[in-house]
């Protein structure tokens, strides 16, 4: 076999059993990717449950999007063997996986309630007020 071939042959190999897996800083969400950055699996942490759905998206998608840069390094790494470091090909390789923006894990205020508007002091009553019923129910002029 020539030694194109065989290292061609490798890599294919190397490249079948790449896959890469990230986490959330608090251990809610774990995920991980093929070479290609496919969604191979996820697993929700005990944190899962106590987070708001919105904050647990991002979290899923932030991890994918670590995962996913990792296995593009991956790959890179087994392909410059086989088509060389500095090659044109590899240049095209590089090129064509996005660097994506890898959010970083930012501490996310904690939900909280919205505090109820302010209670308005009971106004004092009048002196002609008709609490009492005592005098006419319904005024004119007020």
């Amino acid at each position: 076999m020539p030694d194109i071939a065989r290292r061609a042959a490798e890599a294919k190999a190397r490249l079948e059993r790449v896959s890469a897996t990230a986490s959330s800083a608090d251990g809610a969400v774990t995920v991980t990717v093929n070479t290609s950055g496919a969604l191979q699996e996820l697993t929700f942490g005990p944190r899962a449950d106590e987070l708001p759905r919105a904050r647990l998206a991002q979290a899923v998608l932030a991890a994918a999007k670590r995962a996913q840069v990792d296995a593009a390094q991956q790959l890179t790494a087994v392909m410059a063997p086989v088509i060389g470091p500095d090659s044109d090909a590899m240049k095209f390789l590089r090129e064509q996986i996005p660097a994506p923006e890898v959010p970083e894990e930012t501490p996310r205020q904690e939900f909280t309630e919205t505090p109820p508007p302010p209670v308005r002091p009971a106004r004092p009553p009048r002196p002609d007020d008709d609490e009492d019923f005592g005098g006419p129910i319904l005024r004119r002029g007020l």
